[in-house]
């Protein structure tokens, strides 16, 4: 980052704020911070390695393409360039040589302590090569086609992030021509890890990769030529889908074709082993049409993602987390009615330290009263659990009406959200995919229930998604409530996303792209307003991404006025904090606990004017302008309170897991010298001794 003395708002935002997708790796490295920390059984340090190494898959999968793009078209400047492409090279390459430096090294040796090995052809024994060369024969061999090179067998389809080897090979061929390059394809279908017997390994446990049983029988897969030099290898495209909605009449047509070519996009990262040959890995290179700086050359296998399997082969409870066991939700009632608990006032769910089991509790009370009329849910990412499925469906079967809005284009989850719409159709529940050019992101469940002459209506609102595995990993606020004004705006919004007419005008709710945005934007503008009239003026927020730059922009402003601001953001943050001049009232931090923070909280504070929101929107352009999004507002004190308590001040407070951010534009993790209070652990604590089923 720049370094000239206290540069202007205008050169701040034009020229020093942080770059969005090194700061998307700089997040990565945080995470991969846990992979290394002594205090963290071995499996969930393995278990960090394999997110992250999924992580950086996404990003190259979503965000490397124009990089690689412009390098190729030799495009010098403007925001995606040569230089930004080694840029995220040069970082994505420091993080890769942590990452395989620590498997090797460090949680390798760490798990052959604890009597569980991972064996290279080198390190088996003469019994254990032989039940290796008969598995390979047996369960590998007949599904490889290897595939010699000529004019007349052109370099194979390769799929997105799939493993195959290149091979050169010497002698001729059975028509007497000397086609030196091979290509060995592995199918998807076989499992990466194999567990050797116990009769072979003397009653330990013992394990082969897939690679290393290929690699050490690649010749037999060409008999009568001689195999030189090879490598595995692979590598990511391109895969996020892109339709022209306009264009279309079936969307969800559209993207099921589209998925089946997901697999074959553009080209953007090849990974191959340390030791390729260079020969080989340039081979590579030209034919993917890529750049030298989207080249990686990995000391390990090259995906670390697969050795996730090994944490379920291994069933050793002792090098795992406790299990954490979610409390039922303590404003819910044991027994009783949760709509007549309603009546009564509102109702927050913190997940997962709360279970996602209250908001199934609410939906199977409505399913099963016959007073309850309709249901109407959004679907983002809900993944393959069927429990609310299965409440849905039940809810049709017994004549109620359900409205789902689906979205099929949330990322890398189109398929099973393609299956939920066609499951939902075939019994007969309405769905629509809300508005053309927009993801539905916001998360509402509205049910409309007849009391005696009156219809009333209970919703649901969380700044996650309804997805039980998820709910158990990510933290999340959940909000039941009887409200007649949120639930009339919720209604109304419903409506909005059927019929596409025009959204009449919210009483509580703030939805995107509509009035979000800007009254986000006024209500940093009046705390900063109260700073400079000399009025205590607060911010304190809590989200996943900060990218927007008017957003940005205004909260500079408002703390060159005076008015303190914490900014709490796990992932990408391009506001840079704590530049003399520019942002010294602004703090940044970003906690990474063993959940994932996810919730998005809003506190201002502008003289008496106090104000807290929850959201399903983080501070992203995508967020703000192109998706339907909603913010609510929380009016009980108590509960307003108890929010401010658990989100805010328990993660300023953080001295374990947050990092904070320098105003260098480094992170640094406060509790490196001298641990503290973790704020998720202070937080299972509080909740783990309440009472666990309903």
């Amino acid at each position: 980052m720049a370094t000239h003395s206290k540069p202007s708002l205008t050169e701040m935002t034009a020229q020093d704020l942080l770059d969005r997708d090194l700061s998307i790796l700089a997040f990565n490295e945080r995470v991969l911070d846990w992979a290394h920390r002594p205090d963290v059984p071995v499996l969930e340090r393995l278990r960090y390695l394999c997110i992250v190494s999924s992580n950086v898959d996404e990003f190259f999968e979503v965000r490397a393409e124009p990089h690689v793009m412009a390098c190729l078209q030799d495009i010098t400047s403007g925001a995606y360039n040569a230089k930004s492409l080694q840029d995220i090279a040069d970082r994505t390459n420091a993080m890769v040589a942590r990452q395989y430096a620590l498997y090797n090294d460090d949680l390798l040796p760490a798990l052959e302590r604890k009597g569980y090995r991972i064996l290279s052809h080198g390190e088996r024994n003469a019994e254990q090569r032989q039940w290796v060369r008969s598995y390979f024969h047996r369960e590998v061999q007949p599904l490889l086609v290897p595939v010699g090179l000529d004019p007349a067998h052109p370099f194979p389809q390769v799929a997105n992030k799939s493993l195959n080897f290149i091979v050169q090979l010497s002698g001729k061929d059975a028509f007497g021509r000397s086609n030196e390059i091979a290509i060995v394809k592995v199918p998807r279908v076989l499992s990466r890890l194999i567990p050797l017997p116990p009769r072979v390994c003397g009653g330990s446990t013992a394990y082969v990769l897939l690679s290393s049983v290929i690699r050490a029988h690649l010749s037999e897969l060409f008999p009568g030529r001689v195999v030189g030099q090879f490598s595995q290898f692979r590598v990511t495209r391109h895969s996020d889908l892109a339709v022209d909605e306009d264009e279309i009449a079936n969307l969800r047509m559209a993207l099921r074709q589209g998925l089946q070519h997901r697999h074959y996009g553009q080209a953007v990262r090849l990974e191959v082993s340390a030791n390729c040959a260079p020969r080989l890995s340039e081979f590579l290179r030209k034919e993917f049409r890529l750049p030298e700086a989207s080249v990686f050359r990995v000391n390990g296998p090259v995906n670390l993602v697969r050795l996730m399997q090994l944490i379920d082969l291994i069933n050793a409870p002792d090098l795992l987390f406790p299990p954490y066991q979610a409390s039922f939700p303590a404003q819910l009632p044991q027994q009783g009615s949760i709509f007549g608990r309603l009546k009564q006032g509102d109702v927050l769910i913190h997940q997962p330290f709360e279970s996602f089991d209250g908001v199934l509790a609410f939906l199977k009370e409505a399913v099963m009263d016959p007073h309850v009329l309709a249901i109407k849910q959004t679907i983002y990412r809900a993944g393959s659990d069927t429990t609310m499925m299965d409440l849905l469906r039940e809810a049709v079967r017994r004549g109620k009406e359900v409205t789902a809005v689906v979205e099929l284009k949330a990322r890398f989850d189109e398929e099973a959200n393609i299956n939920w719409a066609e499951q939902l159709e075939s019994i007969g529940a309405q769905v629509v995919y809300g508005i053309v050019g927009l993801k539905t992101h916001a998360k509402m469940l509205l049910v409309t229930r007849r009391e005696g002459r009156l219809l009333r209506r209970y919703g649901h609102l969380s700044t996650g998604n309804y997805n039980r595995r998820t709910a158990a990993l990510y933290t999340d606020i959940s909000c039941l409530t009887a409200d007649a004004d949120i639930t009339s705006d919720m209604d109304q919004l419903f409506g909005h996303l059927a019929s596409q007419s025009d959204l009449p005008k919210m009483k509580r709710l703030l939805v995107a792209p509509f009035q979000l945005h800007a009254s986000m934007m006024a209500r940093i503008q009046a705390v900063g307003q109260a700073a400079a009239r000399g009025q205590f003026a607060r911010i304190v927020i809590k989200m996943n991404a900060l990218t927007d730059v008017p957003l940005i922009e205004a909260l500079l402003q408002a703390g060159r006025q005076g008015a303190k601001i914490d900014l709490i953001v796990r992932g990408a943050c391009m506001l840079p904090a704590g530049v003399a001049g520019v942002s010294e009232n602004i703090r940044v931090r970003s906690v990474i606990g063993r959940f994932l923070e996810h919730s998005r909280v809003f506190y201002f504070c502008a003289d008496q004017d106090e104000s807290l929101f929850l959201s399903s929107a983080d501070w992203m352009s995508r967020n703000m302008m192109r998706r339907i999004e909603l913010a609510w507002p929380v009016l009980d004190p108590v509960l307003r309170q108890r929010i401010i308590d658990e989100c805010l001040i328990a993660y300023l407070h953080d001295g374990r897991d947050a990092w904070d951010l320098s105003s260098d534009g480094q992170y640094h993790r406060v509790g490196l010298i001298k641990p503290g209070a973790s704020a998720q652990q202070a937080l299972m604590q509080r909740y783990s001794g309440r009472s666990q089923e309903r």
